[in-house]
């Protein structure tokens, strides 16, 4: 048999971008029994994958990794147990990186046939790169508890790759949406999204705002990009057995945490990891997803794109934090 080879980028050690990022050949992967094939025709690149190979999270996992846990592409071949018919599918990946060595920055990738998901007709490759993570993390915090129609709920970091789904999310739920973002570029994007009250933090009195919005009842739900830093303004606009769904809290990453204030409000407190959530969970949001997909209801913010020979380049761009939206490497 001949030796197939594909095109990838790879890393052996932790570091700088332009220091452990290679790009050559390797051999072609088999799918397992269990697996899929999939020809790689985007490749999402999250804060997550940047990290991971600059050490952040840890040492290296594997000798040889394949980065980014997000992609787009075809099913090419099935391995043992999976259903022929798949061959020739669209489809949308997730923790393709998490947990494993090979992830999406390659021509092809083998993985789990659960993790490879059908992608609705109309989206385009370069959307499905950005469904594992940003979609999915705004669709668990949002809607995993539940249908949020009738409720306010705010959305902090409004224009970031998160908050951009969150509105959308929110709006084809049926919630009223109040967005923060830092500036008029970001204003234009939450609004974009759909977001009926737009805050500009930096200027505004956050409090005031949503106040005077609620008529002073508050938010039912937060999608909380930064826990820590937003405490002391989430405390006073969360409604009474709200909640405040949080993925992160980069700036302030041990807060204070002012308990009483939040108990007797009944606040209920989510933080969550994309990567773990419950399989009933992943369940809700991958057909969530495909249903809101299915419906109109997404709109994709792909900013910059990159080919696979630009990867440093690509690592370099999400490392700078200048970029609003969502960056994508085409293979």
């Amino acid at each position: 048999l001949e030796e197939h080879k594909m095109k990838a980028a790879w890393y052996e050690k932790i570091g700088a971008a332009n220091e452990v990022l290679q790009i050559g050949e390797l051999e072609d992967p088999i799918p397992q029994a269990g697996e899929v094939l999939v020809e790689i025709k985007a490749s999402g690149v999250n804060p997550s994958d940047v990290k991971t190979r600059a050490g952040a999270r840890g040492e290296l996992q594997f000798p040889k990794i394949i980065p980014h846990s997000d992609g787009g592409g075809v099913i090419t071949a099935v391995g043992e147990g999976v259903d022929q018919d798949r061959i020739g599918e669209s489809v949308w990946l997730w923790n393709a990186a998490f947990g494993r060595a090979d992830g999406t920055c390659a021509e092809m990738i083998a993985l789990p046939s659960e993790q490879a998901v059908n992608l609705p007709d109309e989206t385009s490759f370069e959307a499905a790169a950005c469904l594992g993570i940003p979609a999915s993390t705004a669709f668990y915090g949002m809607l995993c508890d539940g249908s949020v129609e009738g409720q306010t709920v705010l959305v902090t970091g409004g224009a970031g790759a998160v908050g951009y789904y969150g509105i959308q999310l929110a709006k084809w739920s049926g919630a009223n949406v109040i967005a923060t973002v830092s500036g008029d570029e970001k204003a234009a994007i939450a609004n974009d999204a759909g977001a009926d009250l737009i805050i500009n933090y930096r200027d505004d009195d956050v409090v005031t705002a949503v106040k005077d919005f609620t008529s002073g009842h508050g938010v039912d739900r937060i999608l909380e990009v930064e826990f820590g830093g937003n405490l002391s303004v989430s405390k006073e606009v969360i409604k009474p057995n709200g909640t405040i769904a949080a993925y992160g809290s980069v700036a302030v990453m041990e807060p204070s945490l002012p308990f009483y204030d939040l108990m007797f409000k009944g606040v209920k407190l989510n933080t969550y990891l994309i990567y773990i959530v419950s399989e009933s969970d992943r369940s809700s949001i991958i057909n969530g997803l495909n249903r809101a997909m299915d419906d109109g209801a997404l709109k994709h913010l792909v900013t910059q794109m990159y080919a696979l020979d630009e990867i440093i380049d690509a690592h370099e761009s999400m490392e700078s934090n200048q970029v609003i939206g969502n960056i994508v490497v085409q293979i």
